[in-house]
């Protein structure tokens, strides 16, 4: 076989013409001490805060401690391939997670990583993880109501698009059963939800995505999960990972409402890895910017300016409650941050009032703005219904003769309790909430029996649909409450042919 002369100058002129004496220049440090999802490296003196680090074994980090000897490093996923004397370079990029379409119907970790076995997700968009949130004149009023299909919610304590509405209550009351039946409730409302599980079971993430899907709420939903046996950092990072997923759709003029379920454990986990980092502690061992901590993650909730597209993003944050105290450090932290709070009582959930919403600590800072004017009518007066009925009924535990005007409030007070219950994964439209608060507040119900006001509801919402459709379209396309004449003989008409169960 014989060498041609001609062919080897050629290929060497191509490999002069291709090569390139760029240098690639990587700052490495040297990792001093791994564990408990924390490392540290000396060697990283340029280092920015919250920037990404890459371990020798493809493991990313992020670097959070900038000290005059090395930095501490909090490590984005398994630290026990981590080995002392390992090499770790600088990204110089800082923490981002995959945003866009693709993610919808998706479950993924903190990191944007699929986690339901659906193959991976084709999106080439990114987002930092930690963003400043809009300022003062990028934001609207919050105007336009966010209907969650929970009668007490939406007649006592509306939330409207771009609010924080923080639900608080213990263990076991029907937290994550009120997040679940809101995003239920969106369905064909325009509106994209993230629900964001921080050490949440995997069992439990797993009943509520089978939950999603079961009734089609999957289409518009993406979940984040970071179960309890994840590192720290991971339960960290997860609710910025999915306020960054949010803000993709909501800076392109959309509405995205995002389930924080629950900040608690954020804390919790924020401050495990503080301390592990050497952070001086505070009250309750937690750090001194742990109020930071969630009031920079809260504030990035907003309804956008029509300048920036008029899009909204509503968070629903939660925070547990140990034997209901509302008192401590980080429940009245994350009042002070969001617009109201929802306040579920353990005592009424036993009771079987269910959501066992408190109306008296209940409270919603936009209020009536976040109403449609039918609703805002019809619930005028159940507040003080409630609260009337809560202060008698103490009262009459002493057996005192009651006279007619108070047995009337008592009266009222017990089925106003009875209507505000309702079943699981059974979000109403709110005309049905309008007609059936209108009927309550009429006096409509003042003679039917307690338990018959179950029943009574649900043949008023069939009898409606088939023979006064008119009447739900007009307060569902104009928001206004119809002609009273005909809503009164509407439900008078209903009333005459009711029959009470024996």
């Amino acid at each position: 076989m014989s060498i041609k002369a001609e062919e080897i100058s050629a290929l060497i002129k191509k490999q002069l013409a291709d090569y390139q004496d760029e240098l690639s220049v990587d700052e490495v440090g040297t990792v001093t001490y791994v564990g408990d999802g924390i490392a540290r490296a000396n060697g990283l003196d340029n280092a920015l805060s919250g920037e990404l680090v890459e371990f020798q074994n493809g493991v990313y980090g992020m670097a959070q401690n900038l000290e005059s000897t090395d930095v501490g490093i909090v490590v984005l996923g398994d630290y026990k391939g981590i080995r002392e004397g390992d090499t770790v370079k600088r990204t110089g990029r800082i923490m981002e997670v995959p945003v866009g379409e693709a993610l919808i119907g998706r479950v993924v970790n903190p990191l944007g990583q699929p986690i339901d076995g659906l193959g991976e997700i084709k999106t080439d968009k990114t987002r930092p993880v930690e963003r400043k949130a809009p300022g003062v004149m990028e934001r609207q009023s919050v105007s336009e109501p966010l209907q969650t299909g929970i009668k007490a919610i939406d007649a006592l304590v509306p939330i409207g698009r771009g609010q924080r509405e923080l639900i608080i209550g213990d263990r076991k009351t029907g937290k994550t059963s009120l997040a679940i039946d809101t995003i239920l409730n969106q369905k064909d409302q325009d509106m994209i939800c993230i629900y964001v599980a921080i050490g949440q079971k995997e069992s439990t993430v797993r009943e509520q995505v089978e939950t999603l899907r079961k009734y089609g709420a999957m289409d518009y939903t993406i979940v984040v999960s970071a179960g309890p046996s994840e590192p720290a950092p991971m339960l960290y990072i997860a609710p910025y990972a999915g306020a960054a997923m949010g803000e993709e759709f909501m800076f392109n003029g959309k509405h995205v409402l995002i389930v924080y379920d629950d900040l608690t454990k954020q804390a919790d986990a924020y401050r495990e890895l503080s301390l592990i980092l050497r952070r001086p502690p505070g009250r309750e061992a937690y750090p001194g910017d742990i109020f930071y901590l969630h009031s920079r993650l809260l504030e990035r909730a907003a309804k956008l300016s029509d300048k920036l597209g008029g899009g909204s993003m509503t968070a629903l944050p939660f925070i547990e409650t140990k034997a209901g105290d509302v008192s401590a450090y980080i429940p009245t932290n994350v009042i002070s941050i969001t617009d109201g709070q929802i306040f579920l009582d353990s005592d009424k959930f036993y009771a079987g009032i269910r959501p066992a919403i408190d109306a008296g600590t209940s409270v919603s800072r936009v209020g009536g703005a976040a109403q449609i004017k039918a609703m805002k009518k019809v619930a005028g007066t159940l507040r003080l219904d409630l609260a009337s009925y809560s202060e008698l009924e103490s009262f009459t535990q002493f057996g005192s003769d009651l006279d007619e005007a108070t047995q009337a409030k008592l009266n009222r007070g017990r089925r106003t309790i009875e209507v505000l219950k309702q079943p699981l994964h059974r979000p109403l439209p709110v005309e049905k909430q309008v007609v059936i608060l209108y009927a309550l507040t009429h006096g409509f119900l003042d003679s039917v029996v307690i338990d018959d006001v179950l029943k009574f509801q649900n043949e008023l919402f069939d009898y409606f649909d088939s023979n006064h459709k008119d009447l739900l379209d007009e307060i569902k396309n104009t928001g206004n409450l119809p002609d009273t004449d005909k809503l009164d003989a509407a439900i008078k008409e209903f009333a005459d042919t009711f029959q009470a169960s024996k």
